[in-house]
This record gives C-alpha cells, sequence and structure tokens, in this order.
C-alpha cells in the first residue's frame, strides 16, 4: 500500500484524468476491440479482457497511489481512454521503472488530447511523486507513439527486443525513450 494519498484527479485545459468508475468500462472494452486503436498490439481484447486489464490498474492504484487515469473531455464528460503511469510488468535491463503510456478511442485521436494529457501526467510524476525517471516504450513500426513521446521531451534510448513476445513477431522490436530529473524526492515504487 502506498504511504501517499492517492492522485485521484489531474485536471487540464480540455480534459480530466481521474480514478475509474464502473461506467467506464463498456467504453473502454469498445476502444480496446476497435482494430485501429490496437494496431500495434499483438491482439484487441474482449470485454472480459478489458475488464480485467481495469482490475489491474485499480489494483496499481491501490498500491501506489496513481496509474492508468481514466481521461474525459471537460466539455462533454465522455470517457476517451487513459493516459498515466504504470510498473513495468516484465523484466528488462531498464527496469525496475514505471512507464508513462497513453490509450485513446480512435475519434480522439490528432486534437493534441494525448500530448496535453501526458504532459500533465509528467508534471505530476516530477513534481507531486519525486519520481527521477520515466521510461516510454513501443513496437517500432508505432511512429505515431514514439513521435509523442520525442514531443514530450522524452529522449531516445535504443531498441529492444519485447520479452512478452515470441521471437520472429512483426511487434517484438521496440524502441524504448526516457525522460530523468534532477533530485528525486523519493521513489513511486512501493517496497
Amino acid at each position: 500500500m502506498s504511504d501517499r494519498a492517492p492522485i485521484s484527479r489531474i485536471e487540464t485545459e480540455r480534459l480530466t484524468l481521474r480514478t475509474w468508475r464502473p461506467s467506464d468500462r463498456a467504453p473502454f472494452a469498445a476502444l480496446n476491440a476497435d482494430p485501429r486503436v490496437m494496431e500495434f498490439f499483438p491482439n484487441r481484447l474482449t470485454a472480459a479482457e478489458s475488464d480485467r486489464f481495469v482490475e489491474r490498474i485499480e489494483g496499481h492504484f491501490a498500491r501506489h497511489g496513481f496509474g492508468l487515469w481514466a481521461v474525459e473531455r471537460n466539455a462533454t464528460g465522455s470517457f476517451i481512454g487513459y493516459i498515466g503511469l504504470y510498473e513495468v510488468r516484465f523484466e528488462a535491463d531498464f527496469t525496475p521503472a514505471i512507464e508513462i503510456g497513453w490509450r485513446l478511442a480512435f475519434d480522439a485521436w490528432g486534437q493534441g488530447c494525448a500530448t496535453e494529457g501526458a504532459t500533465a501526467a509528467l508534471e505530476v510524476a516530477r513534481d507531486r511523486l519525486g519520481l527521477e525517471r520515466l521510461v516510454s516504450f513501443t513496437a517500432e513500426p508505432n511512429r505515431r507513439s514514439w513521435r509523442l513521446m520525442e514531443r514530450l521531451g522524452l529522449r531516445y534510448v535504443k531498441h529492444f527486443e519485447h520479452p512478452l513476445l515470441p521471437v520472429g513477431h512483426w511487434l517484438r522490436s521496440h524502441r524504448l525513450y526516457e525522460i530523468r530529473w534532477p533530485s528525486p524526492v523519493r521513489s513511486a515504487i512501493a517496497t
């Protein structure tokens, strides 16, 4: 359990990043079933798999006080996906680490929502959580995501072979990015 109060809400000009609600599950399942959104993932998720993912996200919040926040548009209150911070769940030479990540509904693409929300998440990581470093990674062909990482100020570190994907899988080659800040206040990974 985290010793800090959970960060349950972050507001930006157009977005609210918040903890999850039961009403988010159906639109999240639809997003995870969309072949455009899931193009650079090994497979789309069933509704049950999507729900289990939400349960893992909620567990991360319970343990760490932060996680992948559900994102809604301020103007409409509509759920559009997630943006946030999540402990990397596999072993690699760059772990343990906290990842900044996002997954937005297709109709939210190309509007600056990922940049706006991820910028807020970076500020929380640095200013409220006192993190020293964040990583982000994506499959090599996912140019849209790695260009966003660069716009956010993360620097390219290297290519790596994702250990959870089989040798020869077209998505196994990944690009790793990171951002570092001086003088961390404390580690965000509970021990």
